[in-house]
């Protein structure tokens, strides 16, 4: 119709005619452009958005798994007192207790993903979110190193010496009745018992813990193995701290 019209004009010579068909013109493909650049925008951040909403469950396993490890090894670190106690002959402490103890201070927990945790995360979706807040998150939570918060870094020389020492027995029996405990809700969580109150009988404790004190470079193992363990504890803050952000930021629908 607006074609028409314009040609029309032309050919009457009608300028001023023309001049308005043709701001009616530019104007109409300008709020067309305008109305599906809008629509684009709003499919885009839709759809980013829902991107973001889908990363939730796994960002949520990664701060239970990050809350479950401060805990594991809180639980670590009181067995690790008690056994360096046992080592100085602290009468405080059982042969039984000490034994029990030097084996429990070695167990580790570690996030073993790797990069398979940064694929999900993926750095391909960085162009996709607007928030620099956001975007700075996810970028550190996708291009992370990860080794070091694998169990193989806590693999030291106490975790590896005291498990030649203690008896196959004792050490079936502890993680048997003290071993990681699995939640059937979340079984990628860990925990281990704060106490361990399996049978070892006076005779069996006690050889045992004579065996573990005649290496008493084993006090030093352990020594180095709790700074490890601290060490890695304190690389998990920030991710632990990115997480938590972009939680935040999700929920608050940001994007």
């Amino acid at each position: 119709m607006v074609l028409r019209r314009l040609t029309a004009s032309l050919k009457e010579q009608h300028w001023m005619t023309i001049v308005i068909e043709l701001v009616i013109v530019i104007i109409g493909v300008f709020v067309g452009t305008q109305v599906s650049n809008w629509n684009a925008n709003r499919l885009e951040h839709a759809q980013t958005q829902r991107m973001l909403t889908q990363l939730s469950p796994q960002l949520n396993d990664f701060k239970d798994y990050m809350n479950a490890a401060q805990m594991y090894f809180s639980v670590t670190r009181r067995y690790a007192d008690t056994a360096l106690a046992g080592w100085h002959n602290d009468p405080r402490v059982s042969n039984r207790e000490f034994v029990i103890a030097a084996y429990q201070s070695s167990q580790v927990y570690g996030w073993n993903a790797g990069a398979s945790w940064a694929n999900v995360l993926g750095l391909d979706r960085l162009r996709d979110i607007d928030d620099p807040e956001m975007r700075s998150e996810l970028a550190y939570l996708a291009s992370a190193n990860y080794a070091a918060m694998n169990a193989d870094a806590l693999d030291t020389p106490y975790r590896r010496n005291v498990r030649r020492i203690v008896p196959l027995p004792i050490q079936d029996a502890i993680r048997k009745g003290c071993g990681d405990r699995f939640p059937l809700n979340h079984p990628a969580i860990v925990s281990l018992p704060r106490q361990c109150p399996i049978a070892i009988s006076a005779g069996d404790a006690a050889e045992a813990a004579a065996a573990l004190r005649r290496y008493p470079d084993l006090v030093q193992d352990l020594q180095w193995h709790i700074a490890a363990v601290e060490s890695f504890t304190g690389n998990l803050r920030p991710f632990e701290y990115a997480t938590r952000k972009l939680l935040k930021n999700i929920a608050q629908g940001k994007s």
